[in-house]
């Protein structure tokens, strides 16, 4: 952009410099010629118009101002106007010349003729250079307006391409900034989750460990309570087996006093009959204990027995009697009656 616009500057100054070259030709050929051609026409010009003189060369010149100017205007635009301001050109550039040389050829001055042609040749091949000039400069004008309006379209194009390309980093640093956002909030409920589901595992372990120790305590204190339980029926069991052993030795201790009083009964009152009855020899007496009244049960009576006597409150004793079972098997069904209610 910046050697285009410098070498625009650059054409700019030369047409600048082109025109004010042109012009100043122009002029002093205008100038040269109204002081040459004026005496010429003032010679050929009847008596008392001599001073309609200068009106020829003005006029010729004014032709010359005329297709200097709208030439220079007409290769500025870039155009061409056909083959008639190039015959003005012509024409008026070979009047001039002519005009210029007149007085000179007529009086056979050669030199004369040199030296008043150069400033209308010179105006001649100046019109025709710096129409060329003019042209040139157009094309170079235009050509450098079409690369800078290129070059401005390309920057154009890159400066929207860079804004693209902008646009699309921010939107990818964007959609990146989002995806990062989103997987961190994942990422964060995602610990959240296993966080939960740990601690909820932990408290399920832990409710799990709790039920398990109840249990554990509950089947200890059952264990306890069951082991109690047969200790206290051992116990009473021994107690109970010691009661019988006691009643027992103490029931035969009294059949055994029974049967020796009577046996001593007996043995008086087989004395008395001897000594009443002399010469009768005595029976000798049955000292044999009574039979047993009642008889033992089979087990399922003795059961039924037992919780029937447990609910009319009957003792240890009573059913014993009763059934014909010992006391120890007495007392440990009542036992096992007792446990049975307990548990209900």
């Amino acid at each position: 952009m910046k050697v285009a616009a410098m070498t625009a500057k650059q054409v700019h100054a030369a047409e600048r410099t082109l025109a004010a070259g042109t012009w100043s030709i122009t002029l002093g050929a205008v100038l040269f010629s109204v002081f040459t051609v004026t005496p010429l026409v003032r010679g050929v010009t009847p008596a008392g118009w001599e001073w309609t003189a200068p009106i020829l060369p003005l006029v010729v010149d004014a032709a010359v101002v005329i297709v200097v100017r709208l030439d220079a205007t007409v290769a500025r635009l870039g155009g061409r106007c056909g083959r008639w301001p190039t015959v003005l050109r012509w024409l008026t550039g070979i009047m001039t010349l002519a005009l210029n040389i007149g007085d000179s050829a007529l009086h056979g001055d050669l030199v004369g003729v040199a030296v008043h042609a150069v400033a209308p040749t010179l105006l001649i091949v100046t019109a025709e250079a710096g129409l060329a000039y003019r042209r040139a400069i157009t094309t170079a004008l235009e050509r450098i307006d079409r690369e800078q309006h290129e070059h401005a379209e390309r920057e154009r194009e890159k400066r929207a391409e860079r804004e693209r390309l902008a646009r699309e980093e921010r939107e990818q640093q964007r959609a990146a900034a989002e995806r990062r956002e989103r997987e961190a909030r994942e990422h964060t409920a995602l610990l959240e989750l296993q966080r939960a589901e740990r601690e909820a595992a932990e408290r399920r372990e832990q409710r799990a460990h709790e039920d398990q120790v109840r249990r554990e305590e509950a089947e200890r204190a059952e264990r306890q309570r069951a082991e109690q339980r047969a200790y206290e029926r051992a116990r009473e069991e021994r107690e109970q087996a010691e009661r019988e052993r006691r009643e027992q030795h103490a029931q035969e201790q009294r059949e055994r006093r029974e049967r020796e009083a009577r046996e001593r009964t007996a043995a008086a009152a087989r004395e008395r009959a001897a000594r009443t009855k002399p010469g009768v020899q005595a029976r000798p007496v049955n000292t044999a204990p009574a039979p047993a009244v009642n008889a033992k049960m089979n087990e399922a009576d003795a059961l039924a027995a037992v919780r029937a006597g447990h609910d009319a409150h009957d003792s240890v004793r009573t059913l014993a009697d009763r059934t014909g079972w010992s006391v120890g098997w007495i007392s440990a069904r009542l036992q096992e009656l007792r446990d049975e209610q307990a548990a209900a």
